[in-house]
């Protein structure tokens, strides 16, 4: 999609928020090729054989928020999310889930597939999303998509008391943890996680300081798992 729409004004600029720095993220964000997704995970990331033969390398800047600022800054809840900025700056769309589903919840772990109804609902999802990008770049502020000022303020909502504390707590871990104060950090970070648990960015990050590929691990499925019928991404309202 970037290489369809960079000539028409269209920049991507992606963030990632990982206090383990460019170490942790640059295979991912600079890979020499297109990183290989096995067929299973590319249905429920909604990707379409077609989208996946078109896979490049990233060109795009990325930026490394080690500190999760730029994320608590925009809200960003948990990744991907993706937020709409025109050319003068003005938020069009706040943070939202970028086309992504619960398609994974019904991954079965043996075999490594999920139903074909849940696939092809993932893709429709993921499609109506880029669908709506496209769009906005075709038509800009006349776009259906491009929202309002008022409605972009109705959809903001400033963090509350109890989330101030997690988001203090979450850094307070960090900085812990760069002293090598790792239970203390552990603490924190618990802590974080019980003032907001919607916030998966910190919970995540905080699994993966731990260890390595734990924010994927049994840990976070339990976690997702204890949402019952409540998304763990919530479909953008379109």
């Amino acid at each position: 999609m970037y290489r369809e729409l960079e000539a028409r004004n269209f920049i991507i600029i992606e963030v990632a928020l990982d206090t383990g720095g460019p170490d942790a993220v640059r295979k991912f964000i600079r890979p020499d090729e297109p990183i290989a997704v096995p067929a299973a995970f590319q249905a429920f990331m909604g990707w379409t054989a077609e989208e996946y033969a078109a896979a490049a390398a990233p060109t795009y800047p990325c930026l490394i928020d080690e500190k999760h600022v730029v994320g608590d800054a925009y809200d960003m809840r948990n990744v991907p999310m993706a937020v709409w900025i025109d050319e003068d700056g003005r938020i069009v769309r706040p943070a939202e889930s970028a086309g992504a589903s619960d398609t994974f919840r019904s991954l079965d772990r043996t075999t490594y597939t999920v139903p074909a109804e849940v696939a092809d609902a993932g893709r429709a999802t993921h499609a109506r999303y880029i669908e709506a990008i496209r769009d906005w770049v075709e038509h800009g502020a006349a776009s259906p998509y491009a929202l309002s000022e008022d409605e972009v303020r109705a959809r903001i909502t400033g963090p509350s008391a109890t989330e101030a504390r997690a988001t203090a707590s979450f850094r307070l871990g960090v900085y812990l943890r760069e002293r090598g104060a790792a239970e203390s950090a552990t603490r924190w970070f618990d802590e974080a996680r019980q003032l907001s648990p919607e916030r998966w960015t910190y919970f995540r990050q905080a699994l993966q300081l731990k260890e390595t590929g734990a924010a994927s691990g049994p840990e976070f499925l339990k976690a997702v798992a204890a949402l019952g019928d409540r998304p763990y991404y919530p479909e953008a309202n379109l």
